[in-house]
């Protein structure tokens, strides 16, 4: 009788009545058990996400989606600087009677928006204005709970690796910090500002950091759930697939900064200095396209050249979007990738139509609300796009 060695899994013996050529068999003994190599890599490695994780983070980023959207037609209806002040769960409870309505008119009766542009504004107009913003912050905390809720139940469960959990952290902490930047915003709105007779606006910097950080939150979200969901293509790493790949980034990159310059564009009603396309006016250079001094003012300051960078990054997308496609019909490509393209070149032109509609008809609310959330669909297709041209990991 051998013992197989010192802590082993057992004893090797001789079967039964065996003669001296007879095989040994593994005996049990008080060690480990054994597992096939397989296993054994298995158990080292960390465990992938479940796909439940991935499905989280879409419906994620569907509901900042919501909040974007609601958030633009909060702003196009002008009922942004109706709460007047911000409290994280006592004002969850709207007001009920007659006395607490008329409290909170007489709290904005003390702001520069009544006094300077709404000073005619009835309690039953108030009241709509109010639960426009109401029914936005509502939804911000409901987005905050999408996130902290699942990724506290994901987390006990063991169901997120090393990585992920600093993904989930970091998504949790934009989604805090997107809230009490929401405030900040509003905050400059409510300001008083006796050197000036312009109509009281939020910051358009302000406004352009809340909408940059919560599409920075939507582009996380979804780019690690479809990450988590879709298996990467097997593509051979070509010179034309690497160069599709980078021209596929730079177009995300260019769609992204073409509709947070939105934000400029919102912030300064600047839809309703030209309502005229492709020409500004008479003319194709406006001649009030550098009129503050000094002239770095004019790039976030001044309508008109806001409006006008604005068209010329919505030109270059389209066109850049359109090269792709184009380009991309020389790459053998799989039929989901080749999908996400089409996709991408459908929502680019439709997306263009709805803003060149939204100029002309004087920025209608419903349009523009539209147009806005053409602009979360083109981002989209193109975070689609690019997910599906990941370089495969060594």
């Amino acid at each position: 009788m051998l013992r197989a060695a010192r802590g082993g899994a057992g004893l090797l013996r001789r079967g039964p009545g065996a003669g001296p050529g007879a095989g040994l068999r593994l005996a049990p003994g008080p060690g480990p058990a054994w597992r096939p190599p397989g296993r054994l890599l298995q158990h080292a490695l960390p465990p992938a996400a479940p796909p439940a994780v991935g499905r989280w983070l879409l419906v994620c980023s569907g509901a900042v989606a919501g909040a974007v959207v609601l958030g633009g037609v909060t702003r196009l209806t002008e009922s942004g600087l109706s709460m007047v002040d911000w409290h994280l769960v006592k004002e969850m409870k709207p007001p009920r009677t007659q006395q607490e309505w008329e409290a909170e008119f007489q709290k904005y009766q003390q702001f520069p928006e009544f006094k300077i542009l709404n000073h005619d504004m009835t309690l039953t107009e108030f009241k709509f204005i109010w639960y426009m913003e109401y029914s936005h912050r509502m939804w911000g905390r409901a987005v905050g709970l999408a996130y902290i809720l699942p990724a506290a139940y994901f987390w006990r469960r063991g169901w997120l690796s090393r990585p992920m959990k600093g993904c989930v952290l970091t998504l949790c902490g934009l989604v805090c910090f997107q809230g009490l930047l929401g405030w900040y915003m509003v905050k400059s709105g409510l300001e008083e500002k006796p050197d000036s007779f312009d109509i009281p606006r939020v910051s358009q910097y302000r406004l352009a950091a809340h909408l940059g950080s919560a599409l920075l939150l939507y582009s996380a979200s979804l780019w690690t759930g479809l990450s988590l969901l879709l298996p990467r293509h097997q593509l051979p790493e070509t010179h034309q697939l690497l160069r599709l790949r980078q021209f596929a980034h730079g177009t995300t990159a260019l769609i992204f900064l073409t509709a947070l310059s939105g934000a400029f564009v919102a912030g300064l009603d600047a839809g309703l200095v030209y309502n005229s396309f492709p020409k500004m006016g008479e003319r194709w250079i406006p001649d009030d396209l550098l009129a503050f001094s000094p002239m770095l003012r004019n790039i976030f300051e001044n309508p008109t050249t806001v409006q006008f960078n604005h068209r010329i990054l919505g030109i270059a997308s389209v066109t850049a979007v359109t090269a792709l496609y184009l380009f991309s019909r020389k790459v053998p490509l799989p039929r989901r990738t080749r999908m996400a393209v089409t996709s991408l070149l459908a929502v680019a032109y439709m997306q263009v139509s709805l803003g060149i509609s939204t100029l002309l008809l004087y920025v209608p609310t419903p349009l523009a609300a539209t147009h806005q959330s053409g602009s979360l669909a083109l981002l989209s297709m193109a975070l689609w796009l690019m997910n599906e041209l990941r370089r495969v990991p060594k």
